[in-house]
C-alpha cells in the first residue's frame, strides 16, 4: 500500500517524483534521525530534526511539474563558496535551495553536505544563528569593500 508521500509523487512526471525519491534518500543518508512529512498545504515534503518536541523544520523537496527544488530554512548562513544556492536574487530573506531539471544529474555529495550544515545550524541556539549571522554580514561588509 503507497504511503502518503507516494501517492502525492504519483502526481509528477515521472523524472521529476525519480528525483523527489533521489533527494528523500539523500535528507536520511545526511541526518538519519530526520523526520520526514508531507506538507499538502504547500505542496511539499518537509524534514524535522527532532530536536525539540514538535520537531524543528529546516528542510524541503519541493516537487513541481517542469522541475524540482531542494531548499534548507537556514540558507542564508551557509556556506555557499561556488555561489550555487539559489533564492537572493528573489530576495529571500532565510532561505535558499536548489533546483533540478528533469533529467539533470543530482549531485548526492553536494546535496547531503548542504544538509548536514543546515541541520547543524538549525540545531543551534538563537544566539549562536545570530553570532553566525553576524560574522557573516560583516565577511560580505568586507568583501565587498575590497571590490
Amino acid at each position: 500500500m503507497p504511503d502518503e508521500i507516494d501517492e502525492f509523487l504519483a502526481f509528477y512526471p515521472p523524472r521529476i517524483a525519480g528525483q523527489a525519491r533521489t533527494l528523500r534518500q539523500l535528507m536520511f543518508k545526511a541526518v538519519p534521525s530526520v523526520l520526514e512529512r508531507l506538507r499538502p498545504g504547500w505542496r511539499l515534503i518537509g524534514y524535522d530534526l527532532p530536536i525539540t518536541k514538535r520537531g524543528t523544520y529546516f528542510a524541503w523537496v519541493l516537487p513541481e511539474l517542469e522541475h524540482i527544488h531542494v531548499g534548507w530554512q537556514a540558507g542564508t548562513l551557509m556556506d555557499d563558496p561556488d555561489h550555487v544556492l539559489r533564492g537572493a536574487h528573489l530576495k529571500l530573506k532565510k532561505v535558499r535551495y536548489l533546483t533540478f531539471a528533469p533529467g539533470d544529474r543530482i549531485p548526492s555529495r553536494l546535496v547531503v553536505d548542504l544538509t548536514r550544515q543546515a541541520a547543524s545550524i538549525s540545531s543551534m541556539s538563537r544566539g549562536e544563528r545570530q553570532v553566525l549571522a553576524m560574522s557573516r554580514s560583516e565577511a560580505v561588509a568586507g568583501a565587498e569593500a575590497v571590490r
